[in-house]
């Protein structure tokens, strides 16, 4: 054991110092997730570190989890960039989140559901909308489905899904009327709501999966109008 320990004290700074980029990490991601830095944005490290009063190697480290989960991107003796999605990455998004969703209200348990925070967010979206607040209504939505997949009770799901919803706030910055995009979706959230408080997780999954479909078309719709498929929206 002597031997599995030596060297162990020298790593203790490591500790702080990967805990503290994790830290920054999730405060990043949320800013990404909440739309505060749109995809081609440059992350400054001066202005980040200082805002957050972090060295640059700690932010740097942030940084790099951030790229591993394919939220940033370094651009060589250009900086650091929020990621531009490619029509492809939003093809793979709704692949994933087709997956995972709709697993998750097959494999429910059964009923009732505890449904207050998903029934929470349906109203933050009603209210957003009845403001004309459509970026906030697009958060809302993101939070309803964040909370859909929280019913499942995993740690592991929420983790892996957590970058997918903040990659997918990437793909709803190229949509140039986000009314247009959200507001189908404010009734269909209720729908599904509906028919978890009903207990039918058939119908709750089905209403899901056309719901993520058509989500899907309309987005890629748009970023083919707009750069064509492929090619990276610049």
């Amino acid at each position: 054991m002597a031997e599995q320990l030596t060297g162990l004290a020298d790593d203790r700074a490591l500790l702080g110092r990967t805990s503290t980029a994790e830290r920054v990490s999730d405060i990043l991601r949320g800013r990404i997730a909440e739309g505060f830095f749109p995809p081609g944005t440059r992350l400054s490290e001066d202005s980040i570190g200082g805002a957050l009063g972090v060295s640059r190697n700690t932010l740097r480290e942030a940084f790099r989890l951030l790229t591993h989960e394919r939220l940033l991107v370094h651009e060589l003796n250009r900086g650091v960039f929020v990621r531009v999605l490619t029509v492809e990455d939003v093809e793979d998004i709704y692949r994933t989140r087709r997956l995972v969703e709709c697993a998750v209200v097959r494999g429910l348990g059964e009923p009732p559901y505890d449904l207050e925070a998903l029934a929470a967010v349906v109203e933050e979206s009603r209210k957003a909308a009845r403001e004309g607040d459509w970026k906030g209504v697009g958060t809302a939505n993101i939070h309803f489905h964040r909370e859909l997949v929280a019913l499942a009770g995993s740690a592991r799901t929420d983790e892996l899904m957590r970058s997918v919803f903040a990659e997918l706030r990437l793909a709803f910055h190229v949509v140039d009327d986000p009314r247009r995009l959200h507001e189908p979706y404010l009734a269909r959230n209720r729908q599904i709501l509906q028919a978890l408080q009903a207990g039918d997780r058939t119908e709750a999954e089905k209403l899901l999966a056309t719901y993520l479909d058509d989500s899907l078309e309309r987005v890629v719709d748009v970023y083919r109008r707009r750069v064509g498929e492929g090619e990276a929206l610049l």
